[in-house]
């Protein structure tokens, strides 16, 4: 499939930076229909005190409503595991379906043993609407969109080309930031790199979005950069660095990081695109943490 052929429409994008777990989601609109579609929605969590709120999710909703967009995707790259999903409080509000990549499977497969989610648990992502395939075609009002898969940081990874923008999930970082782990289970630094240098074939002033950003000693939160800034600046994937030399510097890097604060929460909700655990006679809602880790 050729991905770098002309892409119809401009699409606006608003983000909503969300500091508590460094998320930027979007509402990406097409400016003629008013047709929109909200990449990576975030559902606010107090994991010590075991309480959700809806504070970023209501923020979308509102601008939704007072712009009078009708939103027909609500769109993950990814299973997050730093932030859990705000997609079905959205969808129950403003409509839309909800679709992942169709590498959703191998997640709920690995997960859903990590959890011990037993046979009552689907893991053929019927919990979403839309299962994307690669180089599946869609559109948001009159703009062109493509999914197209880029695993490394797990088996799920899409980007999706809307237009002139590219939402990239956790394959990229801004460019001094490099790109995301991948030593998850599922993860693979030398696929990271494929996807990631995939993602760099596209146009050069294709609009690079980020799903997370965590600032840095000389600059704020940051989402918004360009194919030929990350070719030219990314400290890990850009232009003259190798896949050996990525897989290396990755392992490594990989190896001092902990794991993210909410990721038992979040991929226990997430891969069941974002549907709480169902309650239990007394109306509560339980998360597992398993002992052994992941």
């Amino acid at each position: 499939m050729d991905i770098t052929r002309e892409r119809g429409g401009k699409p606006e994008v608003k983000a909503f930076p969300e500091s508590e777990t460094n998320t930027i989601s979007y509402v990406v609109s097409d400016p003629e229909t008013g047709k929109a579609a909200i990449v990576d929605s975030v559902l606010d969590i107090d994991y010590a005190a075991g309480r959700l709120s809806y504070r970023s999710a209501d923020a979308i909703i509102a601008f939704v409503e007072q712009r009078g967009l009708t939103v027909e995707w609500l769109i993950e790259t990814h299973v997050h595991a730093d932030h859990l999903s705000a997609a079905p409080y959205i969808q129950a509000r403003v409509g839309g379906k909800i679709g992942i990549g169709d590498g959703i499977t191998v997640v709920q497969d690995t997960f859903g043993k990590v959890f011990n989610e037993g046979t009552e648990f689907a893991r053929d992502g019927s919990q979403f609407d839309r299962l994307f395939q690669d180089g599946d075609r869609y559109r948001i009002g009159n703009i062109e969109a493509v999914a197209l898969s880029t695993p490394g940081h797990t088996p799920a990874c899409m980007t999706h080309v809307i237009g002139d923008a590219a939402f990239v999930g956790d394959t990229l970082f801004m460019p001094d930031a490099g790109t995301a782990r991948a030593d998850f289970p599922g993860g693979d630094a030398s696929a990271l790199y494929r996807s990631a240098r995939r993602i760099l074939e596209l146009p050069a002033e294709t609009r690079l979005f980020m799903c997370h950003d965590y600032g840095t000693e000389t600059r704020g939160m940051a989402w918004e950069t360009t194919v030929a800034e990350e070719r030219a600046r990314n400290i890990h994937v850009g232009d003259g660095i190798g896949e050996q030399e990525f897989v290396d510097k990755r392992t490594a890097r990989d190896a001092t990081l902990s794991m993210p604060r909410l990721i038992l929460p979040s991929l226990q909700v997430n891969m069941k695109a974002g549907r709480l655990p169902e309650p239990d006679a007394a109306g509560k809602r339980f998360l597992k943490v398993p002992l052994d880790g992941l």
